[in-house]
């Protein structure tokens, strides 16, 4: 058997450095996303200042990723950038090994880790999009990896914290980020060419005036701000009703392993429909979920379905709005278009979902935050179907 050519053996190994990137970032965020109310709890701090400092990765999203997407577009530099991203937000987290400033420190140190984090996948699925080039498959592989090391990271930790407490939540920020850091460094250090500088100013504006597009973004908008009632509030909802966080970790867990088996099968599933026909499947699969997980909370059985439909909510939602913004900024929009990607969805639609849902959490309960949460699933809903019909030729 002859030896695989030169390229193809240099793309395996780039495909291959990504993976662990994918890997080592959604572990760092499979402890730190689901763990870190509680953590935040275990301080003292009340349910609306919880809300605050959660809210803080969402606020970072909205100028962040944009900033970092059109810097990337003009310097060609994705890969330098998410090092220097990487090692900022290391250094970051060391802060929180000392919170006697109280929430004001707290507040300071997670926005200048969420900053540089914030933007981390937006530049690396820039920078991965050449290689994927349209393949469902071969993305799928590597965002595979992501969930596993996420899968790995909310079970381990839900565990540790059960039986040592949530002490330990600073420790594992740094560890985990010195990994994210290492799977920087094994990246190609590649740039693209210069000669695509003077492209990178193509103007966005034309795009955005697009009806399809208009329609795609706002369907993003509030499909994922209904998303942060799970990002945000699910651990303390599930706390609230007696679980303990060993089940905490096994239901964020079995959305994870649904999300697994989603991309793995993706390469194949996804041409079964139309990119405007996922996205309203997936919006309808969103209204089923939270409607489960705020009114039926107390059924363990509710939970684990509302979990499973994660694969759909999440997992082909996050892959049909890639194919999407793909699609619609082509070359060298396309490091403004992950960017708005980010900034609309989890920088706007997570802002105000994790601010609204704190304070709907707090004055009315959380089953009224996930009621809540099912109509702005139902609106993202709505918004995909106009997306279908702008696609079909009817009027939008």
């Amino acid at each position: 058997m002859s030896p695989a050519p030169p390229a193809a053996a240099a793309s395996r190994r780039s495909l291959l450095a990504f993976a662990g990137l994918s890997a080592s970032y959604f572990a760092h965020i499979g402890f730190f996303n689901p763990y870190l109310p509680l953590w935040l709890q275990s301080l003292g701090l009340p349910i609306f200042t919880i809300s605050l400092l959660t809210s803080v990765q969402s606020v970072t999203r909205v100028f962040a990723p944009y900033a970092w997407g059109a810097l990337s577009d003009r310097t060609g530099e994705r890969v330098k950038l998410l090092r220097y991203s990487a090692a900022v937000a290391l250094v970051g987290s060391l802060g929180l090994w000392w919170h006697g400033g109280g929430a004001w420190w707290v507040l300071v140190v997670l926005l200048v880790m969420f900053t540089h984090t914030s933007s981390m996948m937006s530049l690396t699925e820039a920078a991965m999009a050449h290689l994927v080039a349209g393949d469902w498959g071969r993305y799928g592989r590597i965002r595979l990896c992501g969930s596993a090391g996420f899968l790995v990271t909310v079970l381990l930790a839900g565990e540790w914290f059960e039986r040592f407490g949530m002490g330990h939540f600073p420790g594992w920020a740094t560890g985990s980020l010195a990994l994210v850091l290492l799977a920087t460094l094994r990246l190609p250090d590649t740039r693209e060419p210069v000669a695509q500088a003077a492209q990178a100013q193509a103007p966005v504006g034309p795009v955005l005036r697009q009806p399809a597009v208009r329609w795609f973004l706002a369907s993003l908008f509030f499909h994922v701000m209904a998303h942060f009632s799970v990002y945000g509030f699910l651990s303390l909802y599930l706390d609230s009703l007696g679980y303990g966080k060993g089940v905490i970790g096994f239901l964020w867990a079995l959305s994870v392993l649904v999300e697994i088996g989603w991309f793995w099968l993706q390469g194949r599933l996804m041409r079964r429909l139309s990119m405007p026909r996922w996205l309203l499947l997936c919006g309808a699969a969103g209204v089923l979920r939270f409607a489960l997980t705020g009114g039926l909370g107390q059924w363990f059985a509710a939970l684990v379905l509302a979990q499973l439909l994660h694969a759909l909510s999440f997992a082909a939602h996050h892959t049909t709005c890639i194919a999407l913004v793909s699609q619609h900024f082509p070359g060298s929009l396309r490091g403004r278009g992950q960017a708005l990607f980010t900034v609309i969805g989890y920088g706007f639609g997570g802002v105000i979902g994790v601010l609204a849902g704190g304070a709907a959490a707090q004055r009315f309960g959380f089953v009224a935050m996930f009621g809540a949460a099912a109509v702005l699933a139902l609106a993202g809903s709505l918004c995909a179907w106009r997306v279908l019909r702008c696609e079909s030729g009817a009027p939008a």
